[in-house]
């Protein structure tokens, strides 16, 4: 175990069921975060309403351990400070200009998946999970995959990764704390894939189709269609043809 430059400690283990599962267990130990837990190899690795999140060695998974400073109410909001943390450290990676942001947690590189994020409440710490696709592209997915590898020879190992997400991921934080969500909106509408355009959004029972009109203060998408706007907290986003990025 050790530190990286912002003062979070971060353990890497060869081999785990999920690093999002062992911030589970640390958490009903009772241990403090922050702490980043990173597996070279992901046995049962999940993401969203717990799809299975297919990782090899030389992937990306890992997890953020930590008790932010706000109240629990707030904390949804640190899914688009990853998200653009995450997006910097890709840039930083394969150049800039290829990355767009997904409502609500994903990254794409020119229309492939490359990138999800996972928040998780734990009680009284949070779970942020993330996983890329470094030198993977997973089959028979609902959406276009895509992998850093093919735009970076060889891509960065886990541990570099990490300190770079760290670094880009506490600088957002302390603006979001200075500065409220307003100016991590901003950013991200900027960085969004889609906003003005049509796209089809999935429920767990229905599916709602109109125009991304962006996300409101609390983060929540803005969708505009014959039927009026409304606001959804949760859902799935497919951007329609003439949307594609």
């Amino acid at each position: 175990m050790r530190k990286l430059p912002s003062g979070t400690l971060i353990e890497v283990f060869d081999t785990l069921d999920s690093t999002s599962a062992e911030v589970r267990r640390r958490a009903e130990a009772g241990a403090d975060g922050p702490i980043w837990i990173l597996a070279l190899h992901q046995t049962a690795g999940y993401g969203r309403r717990g799809r299975r999140w297919e990782q090899e060695t030389g992937d990306f998974a890992g997890t953020l351990y930590f008790k932010p400073d706000a109240p629990v109410e707030r904390w949804g909001e640190l899914s688009f400070v990853i998200a653009l943390a995450l997006a910097a450290a890709v840039d930083e990676t394969i150049g800039e200009g290829k990355i767009v942001l997904k409502w609500p947690n994903d990254v794409l590189i020119e229309g492939g998946k490359c990138a999800g994020i996972l928040l998780e409440n734990l009680g009284s710490q949070l779970s942020i999970g993330v996983g890329v696709n470094m030198v993977t592209a997973p089959e028979d997915m609902p959406y276009t995959v895509a992998r850093l590898v093919d735009h970076v020879s060889p891509p960065p190992g886990p541990g570099a990764f990490a300190a770079s997400l760290d670094a880009y991921f506490w600088t957002y934080y302390a603006e979001w704390k200075e500065a409220g969500f307003g100016p991590i909106r901003e950013t991200w509408l900027a960085r969004a894939g889609g906003v003005g355009r049509a796209i089809t959004v999935r429920l767990p029972n229905q599916e709602l189709k109109g125009v991304f009109e962006g996300i409101n203060e609390t983060g929540a998408l803005i969708l505009r269609s014959e039927a009026g706007t409304r606001t959804i907290a949760a859902g799935e986003v497919f951007f329609s043809p003439q949307g594609q990025e």
